[in-house]
């Protein structure tokens, strides 16, 4: 056993230096903007964009609405959209087709669900019906929701399907409870990959084991730290098997934002750190991505967090930031209107105020090659039908925008 340990060691500082991380924290924007900027609508805290096969866009506010929003401009709230709780960080998050949309027409949410307690990330999903000017989502059914209700922001919520369309990946984020991360019972802090009706995905991990039947919860603490003494506010039994380890991909995530497949099939996460940190990870079955035992930043109130470096059994970043560009999301360009990028990385940022491209190497390495700042908050960056890039502004009254080559 001892061989077979220092070898899993050796085999994981071996990877560890063939992709040395890399902080991109300090890197300059470009002063040229090679694109052109064009606001097309106005939206109350626009979270994300999905767009629909002739080029009009769905596009949630977090206040708690679903938009159908055409390429000029003109926009139809969509009916049928499960109620939210709007409070903070928490509200209407994430929209995604179906990768079989051309048959089924269906449409994932992702949102806060209000609780007797707080809140609690839910997905969903419903069949969209457009009706000449009028939109609407048919038999919503909610497919997964995190039990307990709790207190906290940084609810995760994105979707990647995988590429063969069987299966999806969710995001759950920490809650800004710290702890629960490493806690096999507790989704929050976790990568779940799950079928398209929301049950466990054969394959994964810890397939067929269930958790506990009766978790604890606390509300959010001040440091990581404080959260390990945190009071217990009340306790949760499952009415049913507790299917968290089944459903579970990978552990130690704080806030992922961003979530997404490169063409070559790998698949990679951005997440928010404390104060520094930020992160760029190659997601790989059964990781642990060290949060909150180890990160590159420190907690907001000074308190510091071990470094990575201590720690060579956990999953480090390929990229980090310090200090941060606290990323709204992630997508892989595959259109031809950018033809230099096609297959990079693009990422939105929200401190940064712009766009960042990051290139990967289809070997588990990636490098950010350019960086440019637009002076708004950037959510959200999609690509179109037609090749084009769309922003969201993270901003009340925010903005929608078309980028297109200069």
């Amino acid at each position: 056993m001892k061989k077979l340990t220092n070898g899993f060691l050796l085999g994981a500082l071996l990877i560890s230096a063939a992709h040395a991380q890399t902080n991109a924290g300090d890197q300059k924007p470009d002063p040229d903007l090679p694109f052109t900027v064009t606001k097309v609508a106005s939206l109350d805290l626009p979270w994300r964009i999905a767009f629909l096969p002739d080029g009009r866009m769905l596009v949630t506010e977090k206040v708690g609405r679903l938009q159908l929003v055409t390429p000029q401009g003109a926009k139809t709230e969509v009916k049928g959209v499960p109620p939210s709780q709007f409070e903070g960080q928490n509200g209407m998050l994430g929209v995604f087709l179906s990768p079989h949309y051309a048959h089924d027409h269906n449409v994932y949410l992702t949102y806060v669900a209000p609780g007797d307690y707080g809140g609690g990330l839910a997905m969903g999903r419903g069949q969209l019906v457009l009706d000449g000017n009028q939109a609407r989502l048919d038999n919503f059914q909610v497919l997964w929701n995190q039990m307990p209700t709790g207190k906290g922001g940084q609810a995760g919520a994105q979707i990647a399907f995988s590429p063969d369309g069987k299966y999806l990946f969710l995001t759950v984020g920490d809650r800004q409870r710290f702890t629960p991360a490493q806690d096999a019972d507790q989704p929050v802090g976790k990568i779940l990959r799950l079928t398209l009706d929301g049950k466990p995905a054969p394959g994964n991990p810890w397939a067929g084991k269930t958790g506990a039947q009766t978790i604890s919860l606390i509300d959010p603490a001040t440091d990581t730290e404080a959260a390990k003494s945190a009071p217990v506010v009340s306790t949760y039994t499952f009415p049913s098997p507790n299917l968290t380890p089944a459903e579970t991909w990978t552990t130690g995530h704080r806030t992922p934002y961003g979530l997404a497949f490169a063409p070559d099939g790998r698949l990679w996460e951005l997440e928010h750190g404390p104060k520094g940190g930020d992160e760029l990870n190659l997601i790989q079955r059964g990781k642990n991505y060290g949060w909150p035992l180890v990160s590159y930043g420190m907690n907001y109130n000074g308190v510091p967090i071990p470094s990575p470096d201590t720690r060579p059994d956990l999953a480090k970043p390929v990229i980090y930031w310090v200090p941060v560009i606290a990323p709204g999301n992630l997508m892989f360009y595959k259109g031809s209107m950018f033809p230099k990028w096609k297959g990079s990385a693009l990422i939105s940022g929200l401190v940064s105020m712009g766009i960042i491209r990051v290139t990967v190497d289809g070997k588990g390495g990636a490098t950010a090659v350019g960086r440019w700042s637009l002076g708004k908050r950037i959510r959200d960056i999609e690509e179109a039908p037609d090749g084009s890039l769309w922003l969201l502004e993270d901003a009340e009254p925010g903005g929608l925008y078309r980028l297109t080559p200069k």
